[in-house]
């Protein structure tokens, strides 16, 4: 018993040890998209200044794939110090219900950090190759196409993939869903006319709704975006029921220290309120949220079960 006590001590005070002398190496900031979307753009802008405040470098890396569940699971098999952390997003609640077989589980493989920031978002065509102006007319050029119009998603099981089902179902119209590996990919095949429509976040597609090679027909939040105020939401648009916007968040591996869990909000949540960072967002259509852990964790569980009603009323599902 002394001997077991001794051990249980040691175990204890290095686990204290390690917390303590946090980080003393580079954090990784996994991305489970392909460069370029908004949660690559999050995860850098928050990286940046986080590292300053942690006094290491806070590298992000793309582990694109699956729907985003490939990067999560490589982070739920990591080493519970601090030093590898996801960044989620709203996806990962509607993944637990669409995969049959998920390595992880969600909601207990994971410790929520904070929630970063909330992202509308929007309803985007080609403007050279797509004459509609409203979803309306969109509707009716799906129901006079011979094919089915295609639209993009971020793969299987993200928001723009239930977006545009419930956008067909509401409508009677079949749509072509083409899941890509991030916004990058994506977005580059909506400018090139592979496909004609998606539903992503309005970060990635801002540049291109400017430059007018992308046309904004309407946003899936319940109210309109700050950097589109002349684009309408799809409720204004005839549609109902739709208030749909992407949340992106931080977690760590289950098992990662209470202290440095601590540690990570008190830092994140500084840099998410900073006058520069809001700044940063405001630009690109984001809205700056850094919240507590256990309201990120209610969230998590909230949007989980919302999700679980969608997704079996629409009979989404992947192997």
């Amino acid at each position: 018993m002394a001997g077991a006590g001794a051990l249980a001590a040691l175990a204890l005070s290095s686990s204290v040890a390690m917390a303590q002398a946090w980080p003393d190496k580079p954090v990784s900031l996994v991305v489970p998209f392909a460069a370029g979307g908004t949660t690559d753009v999050l995860a850098r802008a928050l990286g940046d200044q986080l590292s300053k405040s942690l006094g290491q470098p806070v590298i992000v890396e793309n582990k694109p794939g699956a729907g985003a569940t490939l990067g999560a699971d490589i982070v739920a098999r990591s080493k519970p110090d601090g030093y590898t952390l996801l960044m989620g997003a709203v996806h990962h609640t509607i993944a637990t219900s669409v995969y049959k077989k998920l390595s992880y589980d969600f909601q207990k493989s994971f410790e929520p950090i904070t929630t970063v920031a909330l992202v509308p978002n929007v309803l985007v065509i080609n403007a050279a190759n797509t004459p509609a102006k409203t979803p309306a007319e969109l509707v009716a050029l799906a129901r006079k196409s011979a094919t089915s119009l295609a639209y993009g998603s971020n793969g299987y099981g993200t928001l723009q993939h239930l977006i545009g089902t419930q956008f067909a179902m509401q409508n009677g119209i079949e749509l072509l869903h083409v899941p890509y590996k991030g916004s990058g990919p994506l977005t580059t095949d909506l400018i090139g006319g592979q496909v004609t429509m998606s539903f992503d976040t309005v970060t990635p597609v801002l540049p291109h709704i400017q430059a007018g090679k992308l046309r904004a027909l309407a946003v899936t939040t319940a109210k309109r975006s700050s950097v589109l105020p002349d684009t309408p939401t799809l409720n204004e648009s005839g549609m109902h029921d739709f208030d749909l916007g992407t949340w992106f968040g931080v977690l760590a591996p289950a098992g990662t220290p209470a202290n440095i869990l601590d540690t990570l909000n008190t830092e994140m949540v500084k840099v998410i309120k900073s006058a520069d960072f809001r700044e940063k967002m405001s630009k690109i259509g984001a809205e700056p949220i850094g919240n507590s852990r256990a309201e990120m964790s209610q969230q998590i569980d909230s949007d989980t079960k919302r999700f679980a009603e969608v997704i079996k009323k629409a009979n989404i599902t992947v192997n």
